[in-house]
């Protein structure tokens, strides 16, 4: 072979390795990299996080990644537009949306109960499960209701207002910033009761800071407690993505609650320092209560219920619009 045949030969071989390189790379450059801000990182999330593991979110041609902002910063950073949406309830976003000429909007359902449990030093339960029998119990206790606008905490004020006393004076409050200081609190003797959910539940019985929970919130019913919402602008400029990212969410809700060795695999990847036990006990009290939404939809009456806490509370004040904080189109065209 002459050298210039062979130099020929020698440059083709380099031009289809090159060419070669980049279509295997072709794929992953087509997915459209959004990211999904998150209050905490949580068990109960888990049908989000098996969009992304299990490849729903590929298939839809989206590279979602999920980033944990805590005190509110979920939120925050949807309005400033670092991120593209985020997980948390209606009732969040509305508080954003007050003046705001660019509204969160929420477009799927993923945890549709109050995730929130109250759990008690000692071993003394209430005497009963009566309204009068559980305001007796609170009545002169500390509980350790994590950080004020937090739905943990609006929660348990609620349903102390519910139950005819006053917040911080009949019942008194501590509101850590650091949703995993509950334990902590009640461990060391300065709170009577914690509000939580799983994990930290199982942490505090293995410890024996406390027993089973003695009241939980998914006795609400259907309630949108953590939902996935994006921006109005997003909605209107870019549909198509929102429906992409709608179909994986409604994939991964049908998968997590149709296979559970499937939830313990995606548990395992997101959580991979948690004993397997702890995770055991997140989904068998996440089966037992019904914790995630089987559509993806949001339903008026119950968002009625969020807003309700939040108004009830102060935290919230003026009126409200059903179809401006929920957008059920995307989920209805799946029908």
């Amino acid at each position: 072979m002459s050298k210039v045949r062979l130099f020929g030969v020698i440059c083709l071989a380099i031009l289809l390795g090159i060419l070669a390189g980049c279509t295997g790379g072709g794929e992953e450059e087509k997915l459209k990299k959004i990211t999904i801000a998150e209050p905490v990182h949580l068990t109960g999330y888990l049908p989000l996080y098996a969009a992304i593991h299990e490849g729903y979110f590929e298939e839809e041609g989206l590279d979602v990644e999920v980033v944990t902002a805590t005190g509110g910063a979920h939120v925050t950073t949807v309005v400033s537009g670092d991120a593209w949406g985020n997980i948390a309830g209606p009732d969040s976003n509305a508080l954003a949306n007050i003046d705001s000429n660019d509204p969160i909007v929420s477009v799927v359902n993923v945890v549709n109960r109050a995730n929130v449990y109250l759990m008690a030093d000692g071993d003394t339960p209430p005497a009963g499960a009566s309204e009068e029998e559980l305001a007796a119990y609170l009545e002169g206790k500390t509980i350790a209701a994590g950080r004020y606008g937090g739905s943990p905490n609006l929660l348990t004020r609620y349903l102390i207002m519910e139950l005819g006393m006053e917040p911080g004076k009949d019942v008194l409050l501590e509101e850590p910033a650091d949703a995993s200081a509950v334990v902590s609190l009640v461990e060391n003797g300065q709170a009577d009761i914690a509000n939580g959910a799983e994990p930290q539940i199982y942490e505090g019985i293995e410890k024996g800071v406390w027993n089973e929970p003695f009241y939980g919130f998914p006795s609400l019913g259907d309630y949108p407690y953590s939902v996935i919402s994006v921006k109005q602008s997003t909605i209107d400029e870019d549909p198509e993505t929102v429906q992409k990212f709608v179909e994986a969410i409604t994939k991964a809700l049908k998968a997590v609650d149709e296979d559970e060795e499937l939830a313990m695999r995606v548990l395992k990847k997101e959580f991979p320092t948690t004993e397997e036990a702890s995770l055991q006990a997140s989904l068998d009290r996440a089966y037992a209560d019904e914790l995630w939404s089987k559509d993806g939809y949001i339903t008026e009456e119950a968002t009625d219920k969020t807003m309700d806490v939040v108004t009830k509370t102060g935290v919230y004040k003026g009126d409200y619009k059903y179809e401006e904080l929920v957008n059920m189109e995307f989920v209805e065209a799946l029908e």
